[in-house]
C-alpha cells in the first residue's frame, strides 16, 4: 500500500488544499484524492510540482507500507 502524507504536511504549515492549488496549478479534485488517499494514480508531473512546492523528496510524501498478510 501507498500512503500519502499531503495531508501532515498541510497541517504542519497550516495550509489548505485550495492554497496549493493555487500555487501549483494542481487541479483540486486531484490533491483531494491524495489527501483522502483514494487516488489509484499520481501523474510525475504532479509529484514533481508537490515536491518542489513542499521542498520534499519523494519518499516524504509518498511511503510503501507492505501489506499486512491474509491468512487462509
Amino acid at each position: 500500500m501507498i500512503r500519502c502524507h499531503l495531508g501532515r504536511l498541510l497541517g504542519e504549515r497550516k495550509l489548505k488544499i485550495s492554497d496549493v492549488a493555487t500555487s501549483t496549478g494542481i487541479h483540486r479534485h486531484t490533491l483531494t484524492r491524495l489527501y483522502s488517499e483514494t487516488a489509484e494514480r499520481v501523474d510525475l508531473e504532479v509529484m514533481d510540482k508537490l515536491c518542489a512546492y513542499f521542498g520534499v523528496a519523494v519518499g516524504e510524501l509518498f511511503e510503501h507500507v507492505p501489506a499486512s498478510p491474509i491468512h487462509k
